[in-house]
């Protein structure tokens, strides 16, 4: 999930044309925040493992916990209302980054689940 995180933001700083100066690094800083965030979450399933046995429990951590960090760092997706640049729209985008790769890990999860219950039925 980390690393779809730093490639969503990287296309997405691609598609608006955002100055390399300036946002060419912002992938990086995304994959350094995500890898702290990955971290936590592994610590908190290896403490309460019996809470998190599924793709779909971890995956909603991990977005929780991502969510959180956005909005302590002042990721303010709102701000593009008010002054509409294309910085300001990137703000939406890594919340929607966010939405779709959930959406990803819960069709990996479903997949998942077909795959094990068709073994079980066997």
């Amino acid at each position: 999930m980390s690393l779809l995180h730093a490639q969503f933001t990287e296309w997405a700083v691609k598609f608006l044309g955002l100055p390399g100066g300036d946002f060419g690094m912002y992938s990086y800083l995304i994959l350094i925040f995500c890898s702290i965030i990955t971290g936590i979450g592994l610590v908190t399933v290896i403490i309460f493992r019996k809470n998190y046995h599924s793709i779909l429990r971890i995956a909603i951590l991990f977005e929780v916990i991502y969510l959180l960090f956005l909005i302590i760092s002042g990721n303010n997706p709102f701000l593009y209302f008010s002054n509409a640049t294309n910085e300001n729209l990137l703000m939406i985008m890594m919340y929607m980054n966010s939405l779709m790769i959930f959406i990803l890990m819960y069709l990996i999860h479903l997949i998942y689940s077909k795959i094990i219950s068709s073994k079980l039925k066997k």
